[in-house]
């Protein structure tokens, strides 16, 4: 066989494309599994904020609103199956302090640390904290306490 033959042939080259592509596909796939994880958990802190500020909302005093607002938001990220390293709830309860005709309103404040450290693709971050704020109006002429 010539040399120059020899350089033409190209057995083995789709093995050693395949050893070249395959760590990038699998980064591409982590990469996605990365960003779908932090969508999910984006969703899941939105809701969970929405229906804290709602929950709080229908309550008639501070005290009430600051426990069925916390409590909500706990219970939305567990029905998400959302697995926070750590979690911080707040609840501003100003407005139950307006008088009765006055609009006010109630804001809750979800944020969790999701981790990602398990997913395995370097450069990436061990984990992400991601929060969010939804404000919901009480009612005016609702009785406060």
């Amino acid at each position: 066989m010539t040399l120059a033959r020899r350089l033409r042939d190209d057995r083995g080259a789709l093995s050693l494309e395949a050893v070249i592509l395959f760590p990038v596909l699998i980064m591409v796939l982590l990469l996605v599994i990365a960003f779908g994880r932090i969508g999910s958990a984006s969703n899941a802190v939105d809701t969970a904020a929405r229906n804290a500020a709602r929950a709080a909302s229908l309550e008639r005093s501070g005290g009430s609103a600051s426990s069925a607002g916390s409590q909500m938001a706990r219970s939305v990220l567990g029905q998400q199956g959302l697995k926070c390293t750590s979690t911080s709830i707040s609840i501003s309860t100003g407005g139950f302090s307006a008088r009765l005709g006055e609009p006010a309103s109630t804001t809750a404040t979800v944020s969790c640390t999701v981790r990602l450290s398990d997913i395995g693709l370097p450069g990436l971050p061990g984990s992400k904290t991601l929060t969010s704020s939804f404000t919901s109006s009480i009612d005016s002429y609702r009785q406060r306490g």
